[in-house]
């Protein structure tokens, strides 16, 4: 049995390519952990989709996992935090609770000639004024559109107020709250493209824009807060879910980057990097977003983020695509065999290139191959594609006055001590990857247990935080400078625009 003294948090960390499901005591140890990988299905080149009915599985089944893991230790779970794969749309019914469509993810493309076509219509800067973000397939309002506009009967039933929209978030508080609760937190909403995020509130007026009914829309909450209860017959008990945010505002959290001008960098399918600017928003000249960092008490503190679309994505490629490794923690090793003057680069424009580019019609490419490169090279070259794309966005944080002496890491990459290295080399800048790793799921637990009171404040996870490595630069400007102009050369071939 467990001991009603040693209370702890549950953290559902809901990810691209898997469900984990963390138990936290209230300083930052983790008791328990439970992972599931779920299938990513991609209908067409550039579309991905999700089941959501096979995501809420696999989120209860690592929940529950966890949850006993951590009883048997002796643990109670008192309260409940997700964090979520942003952006990523379900639209389901509110009588059935069955999605109309699979989930579009964040990284698809399908809605990229809508986008163009409102660019074109000069609505880009409206809307990012009003919400921060670029006019992009990349958020949810045009995948939502799409989804009304291609199942039959969806448009009508989304304004007769039958159907729900959500981000991954909103999907699993309603399942987990049995359908009682339709609500979504600050960060998530603010990743949809119909949030102003000066005003707080859905904007009528982009909603109009991109076709969006109010109805569908869910109630937003700041980051701690009271999302609703957990029915008792998922976990054999009723608990809160007290805190909630996307999973980068999260790891911003989880990183303690709560005074303006403190940066982290999360590697995972994606990388994404954040840094906070305050009480008030910071509007980017070299194609950052601006965004909610976290929400409390009212009072929404906002960061700059540069967005890279393929990061762990492009390990998973070299697996599951290329065969050449067997599994993503091989890559390490094999890029050190690699000849470092081999010229050979990596573009990861799977799905199109993120920030500063945001070209969605760019596709992948190696150049610079010669008969002596081999699995080797191309290892190397797709590690230091992740390092590149590091480096233009910090980059255009410079071109926006951010003055940049340290970056916090985090994220399943990390763990590569050599890719650190690397980054820290051509960025210029202290690399710190701290000794907790699993900081986007300690950022929703954080939160949870400040609603709650298991957490005092945001001064005791500042506390909490510590340093496992540091990494400084060590290579000559000349070096990092012929680099980077091999790379700036690489992305000029893949760019459409």
């Amino acid at each position: 049995m467990f001991n009603r003294k040693r209370k702890a948090i549950l953290a559902i960390d809901q990810g691209t390519t898997s469900s984990r499901a963390i138990v936290f005591s209230p300083d930052g140890e983790v008791i328990a952990l439970a992972q599931a990988e779920f299938a990513q299905i991609y209908p067409h080149p550039g579309w991905v989709e999700h089941d959501p009915e096979v995501i809420w599985a696999t989120v209860l089944s690592t929940s529950r996992d966890a949850m006993r893991a951590a009883e048997k230790k002796g643990w109670k779970v008192e309260t409940v935090g997700i964090t979520n794969q942003r952006e990523t749309t379900v639209v389901w019914d509110r009588a059935s609770g069955a999605p109309i469509h699979n989930a579009i993810v964040w990284q698809d493309r399908r809605t990229a000639e809508t986008c163009a076509a409102l660019r074109a219509g000069g609505e880009e800067d409206r809307v990012r004024e009003r919400t921060g973000l670029v006019l992009d397939p990349y958020f949810s309002a045009s995948k939502i559109a799409w989804i009304l506009d291609h199942v039959d009967g969806a448009r009508a039933r989304a304004e007769a107020g039958e159907l729900a929209f959500g981000t991954i978030d909103t999907w699993l508080i309603w399942k987990l709250t049995g359908g009682v609760a339709h609500k979504t937190d600050a960060t998530n909403a603010s990743r949809t493209s119909l949030y102003n995020i000066v005003s707080g509130a859905w904007d009528a007026g982009l909603l109009e824009l991109f076709k969006v009914p109010a109805a569908l829309l869910p109630e937003v909450c700041d980051c701690a807060a009271e999302f609703g209860e957990v029915d008792e017959s998922h976990f054999g008990r009723s608990l809160p879910i007290q805190g909630v945010a996307g999973d980068q505002q999260s790891a911003t959290v989880g990183q303690t980057c709560f005074r303006p001008g403190e940066m982290k960098s999360t590697y995972g399918t994606g990388a994404f990097m954040l840094v906070n600017t305050g009480d008030k928003p910071v509007y980017s000249s070299n194609m950052l977003l601006t965004t909610i960092a976290y929400s409390l008490g009212g009072k929404p503190v906002y960061a700059l983020e540069g967005s890279v679309l393929s990061a762990g994505s492009t390990i998973q490629w070299l697996r599951d695509g290329l065969g050449i490794i067997s599994r993503a923690s091989e890559v390490e090793a094999l890029a050190r065999e690699a000849d470092p003057h081999s010229g050979v680069y990596l573009v990861p424009a799977f799905t199109g290139l993120g920030a500063p580019y945001w070209d969605p019609d760019a596709r992948a490419a190696i150049t610079g191959l010669t008969r002596g490169a081999g699995r080797a090279e191309i290892a190397a070259a797709a590690l230091d594609s992740t390092v590149h794309q590091t480096c233009d966005l910090l980059d255009a944080m410079r071109a926006d006055g951010v003055e940049v002496t340290e970056l916090r890491v985090d994220g399943g990459m990390v763990r590569n001590d050599g890719l650190l290295q690397r980054m820290s080399d051509l960025t210029g800048v202290d690399v710190v990857r701290p000794s907790n790793t699993e900081t986007t799921a300690w950022g929703a637990a954080f939160l949870a247990g400040l609603q709650s009171g298991l957490i005092a404040s945001l001064q005791a996870g500042r506390e909490g935080w510590s340093v496992d490595a540091s990494f400084k630069p060590g290579v000559d400007a000349g070096v990092r400078e012929a680099a980077r102009t091999g790379w700036t050369d690489a992305v000029g071939r893949v760019r459409t625009g």
